[in-house]
């Protein structure tokens, strides 16, 4: 099977694994009491912190651990409106983030907050001017912004968005899941989140940093653990796992990165040659290094996944428009885009070319025959 879903979940690695079964059988107590096991817990813990919050930009009393990175969007979006209520309850975010994001908007807006969702262009991008002028309404307690879109790989123009916050005295929370260990975190958040199973580490592990001078108030019940930010007991093993797998991709990323890039150029550029109506979707050069977005007209999504999967390929789709829902994915619809037939390819570390050759020759067959099943090739 190749492996073509990392936008998903990227497989675990090696450093991970060997990080994790090593703490397993030394940092497995509780690392907030006081005798021998734990204190060594406890270490591990902090070492972690200390590994991820200077790889995130961010000092380590700044970073806590979530269950995952949906958690970590989730307390940040809450906790800083809730922090800043005496601020105003205006909540600024883009058109194409993720439905965590989303959600926790909706959840603000249905307790009476106000929600402005600033619109993108057709590759994906967000509308500088307007989310400009959407942080300076009076009254903006926070904005959201994410550094690359997991659907279609565009970059944001995070540190365009952050001086202008910074202009409105506006906190930013920045979703940094689908470039944290690939690409250099942009400056000028307040908030940022993370989900370590996005670079190679263990699921279940997510990274919530506040800056210091950001007012915050979980909007949790208050538990004495992770700087009273995040409740519940540290899973210490996988967050030692977690911090050595974003060692490794940093370390890895500026090689691996032009490679992947290079093959992520080559679909991009086949596909749309070879099979006729076809739209590759999302910036061709302001981009996540490993993911390539393309629509097929005339062609179910689902049933293309289901067809690649027979033929050893593993790849996601964007849009859920089925016979049963009728419904794209809220980025490419907010993009305005093709949304039949969508396949998302997002390349993990150490893909072979030789897969992806195989992928674009099979391609072409398995959409002429759903186009023939269905009657329009």
């Amino acid at each position: 099977m190749a492996y073509f879903d990392a936008a998903s979940t990227e497989p675990l690695h090696p450093q991970a694994r060997e990080a994790l079964l090593a703490a397993i059988d030394v940092g497995w107590a509780d690392p907030a009491r006081l005798y021998g096991q734990a204190r060594r817990a406890h270490l591990l813990l902090e070492q972690a912190r200390t590994e991820v919050a200077e790889a995130l930009g961010a000092r380590p009393d700044e970073v806590s651990f979530t269950s995952s990175g949906t958690q970590a969007v989730h307390l940040g979006v809450g906790g800083t409106l809730h922090g800043r209520r005496r601020v105003g309850r205006h909540l600024v975010t883009s058109a194409v983030e993720h439905s965590s994001v989303l959600h926790a908007a909706g959840v603000h807006e249905r307790d009476g907050g106000s929600v402005e969702t600033v619109g993108v262009g057709l590759t994906g991008r967000v509308d500088l001017a307007a989310f400009a002028a959407a942080v300076a309404v009076e009254g903006t307690a926070l904005a959201c912004l994410q550094t690359a879109n997991h659907e279609v790989g565009t970059l944001q123009p995070v540190a365009s968005v952050a001086q202008a916050c910074q202009e409105h005295g506006v906190p930013l929370l920045v979703d940094a899941a689908q470039t944290a260990g690939r690409l250099p975190i942009p400056t000028g958040w307040s908030v940022l989140t993370a989900s370590a199973h996005k670079w190679g580490g263990p699921a279940g592990v997510g990274v919530l940093a506040v800056r210091k001078g950001t007012r915050f108030r979980s909007p949790l019940p208050e538990d004495e653990r992770e700087r009273r930010r995040v409740p519940g007991f540290e899973n210490v093993p996988s967050i030692v796992a977690a911090a050595a797998a974003l060692r490794a991709m940093r370390a890895e990323a500026a090689q691996e990165n032009a490679r992947l890039s290079a093959l992520v150029d080559r679909i991009r550029e086949t596909v749309p040659s070879v099979i006729p109506d076809v739209e590759v979707i999302g910036e061709p050069v302001d981009r996540a290094p490993h993911i390539v977005t393309f629509s097929c007209l005339y062609v179910d999504g689902e049933v293309m996944l289901t067809e690649l999967d027979k033929l050893g390929f593993a790849v996601s789709s964007g849009s859920s428009c089925t016979a049963s829902t009728l419904r794209p994915s809220h980025v490419l619809e907010a993009m305005g885009v093709l949304t039949h037939g969508n396949v998302r390819v997002s390349l993990p570390r150490g893909t072979p070319a030789a897969e992806v050759d195989r992928f674009l020759a099979v391609l072409p067959d398995v959409v002429h025959r759903i186009r023939q099943d269905a009657g329009v090739a």
